[in-house]
């Protein structure tokens, strides 16, 4: 595909999924193809190029990893140490479990701990006082036992760095990582995004209308505490440089046997869009038999995408600023990016015809800290709503994303537990119900967390 074809197939899609301003890179053979269409703000249009910074949310995890990796090689963690040897003090909500949860059981998302503190107390602001909090954020599975996708985790890693380096989060990871690869659009403080040109995150409101979002990071994302799992922002071009590291020798920051170890499978994950497993940080995925390694993010009404495929020394780039469908229109710029570069052709499993008596058995009321999550059968379909709480919603003062109404869902082929998203802002996403040793339904999984049953 040329630079013209890439272009014309970005600015198709995003008029298809009416997003006002994306950015998209590619990395093959050796070249970096960069498009920008669009603009940054529907209110004040500035045109979107490949410097134009984005808030990439849970991407910024691979740079808290790979930061964490170095410290590793230079003998100052050990992965395999408990995390309570880094912060002392800390404090969880089971007794023991700081002597028990590991640095790689963070790493890879299977420390037990749910996925965020949405109601810390931030108005101190620092990594510090969120992981002073720890001890209010429950435990979903023993350490070790599963894998489920924790900001949380994500965070107390920041606070580990802070203490191992006696630098600030984004300071160490600076200096660890994104000066040494000359990552210079690529920061945490708004000081530094306002000096640069910025999207502006978008949502739709009641009538379809694209209105700014704000806060400008995602929900709760805005505090220091937060940086560490989801605080980076960044550019197209900065992005391709990043994936030409992780696909490289480790240009003297890291060895190429780390880097190669951080892709390597080291938790299962079941029934899961984002992959078949986690490495170090990142989700692995065969897709047509073709291993790819990625991460993606969701912020205020931005989306961002990153994918690897490490024996074609290739990636693909993928920006959006508006929500829901940014996310839409990252996953159909993968996917004909990897069909058209590489062959690799990704299909969708087909669900199985409607099941009145499965559908009502796992029909209920779903949640976790931040969001409920509903799944209904009536009328012959089954279908999940996901939003944040109600009462979380109706205390805050700040602007929250909205809410994924209900789609379809439909059971997968197989032991009868996994599911398919069929329509809306989460089409394409799967996931699977757990089950208690008396088969009863206890939980459902969606985007690599547990949502527990609460009725």
């Amino acid at each position: 595909m040329s630079h013209e074809e890439l272009q014309a197939f970005v600015e198709a899609a995003a008029e298809e999924y009416g997003v006002p301003g994306v950015a998209v890179g590619v990395l093959t053979g050796g070249q970096e193809i960069r498009v920008g269409h669009g603009v940054t703000s529907v209110d004040h249009p500035l045109p979107v190029d490949e410097r134009t910074l984005f808030h990439l949310a849970s991407v910024t995890k691979s740079f808290t990893a790979t930061a964490l990796m170095r410290l590793a090689e230079q003998g100052r963690v050990d992965l395999d140490a408990p995390v309570g040897r880094y912060v002392p003090g800390l404090r969880l909500a089971e007794e023991g479990a700081a002597e028990r949860i590991t640095v790689l059981n963070l790493l890879n998302h299977t420390s037990g701990l749910d996925w965020n503190l949405v109601d810390a107390d931030d108005t101190d602001g620092s990594l510090a006082a969120f992981v002073a909090q720890l001890d209010r954020l429950p435990f979903i599975a023993p350490p070790g036992a599963r894998a489920s996708y924790s900001q949380a985790g994500y965070n107390l890693l920041g606070r580990l760095i802070e203490n191992v380096t006696g630098q600030p989060f984004e300071k160490a990871v600076a200096d660890l990582v994104l000066d040494p690869l000359g990552l210079a659009d690529t920061v945490f403080d708004m000081d530094d995004v306002v000096v640069r040109r910025f999207a502006l995150g978008h949502n739709r409101t009641e009538d379809g209308t694209l209105a700014p979002a704000r806060p400008w990071k995602a929900w709760r994302a805005g505090t220091r505490g937060n940086n560490p799992g989801g605080g980076i922002v960044s550019s197209v071009q900065d992005l391709l440089r990043w994936a030409r590291f992780q696909l490289g020798d480790g240009d003297g920051l890291l060895s190429a046997a780390t880097l190669d170890r951080m892709k390597q499978p080291t938790a299962e994950l079941r029934g899961s869009t984002l992959g078949d497993s986690f490495g170090i940080c990142w989700f692995l995925r065969d897709v047509d038999g073709v291993r790819t390694v990625g991460h993606g993010g969701s912020g205020n009404g931005q989306f961002a995408e990153l994918l690897l495929v490490p024996e074609h020394d290739f990636a693909v780039v993928s920006l959006a600023n508006a929500g829901p469908d940014g996310y839409q229109f990252n996953q159909a710029v993968v996917k004909r990016a990897l069909e058209l570069y590489l062959g690799v052709v990704e299909r969708e499993p087909e669900p199985l015809p409607y099941d009145e008596a499965r559908a009502r058995e796992v029909a209920g009321r779903y949640e976790i800290d931040a969001m409920d999550l509903h799944i209904a059968a009536e009328d012959g379909r089954l279908t999940l709503a996901v939003g944040i709480k109600p009462e979380i919603r109706a205390a805050s003062e700040d602007e929250m994303p909205p809410d994924h109404p209900a789609a379809a869902i439909g059971f997968l082929p197989g032991d009868g537990d996994e599911y398919l998203v069929t329509e809306g802002g989460l089409k394409g996403q799967r996931g699977f119900f757990s089950r208690a040793a008396d088969g009863r339904v206890t939980g459902v999984d969606l985007a690599g967390r547990l949502f527990s049953r609460a009725q």
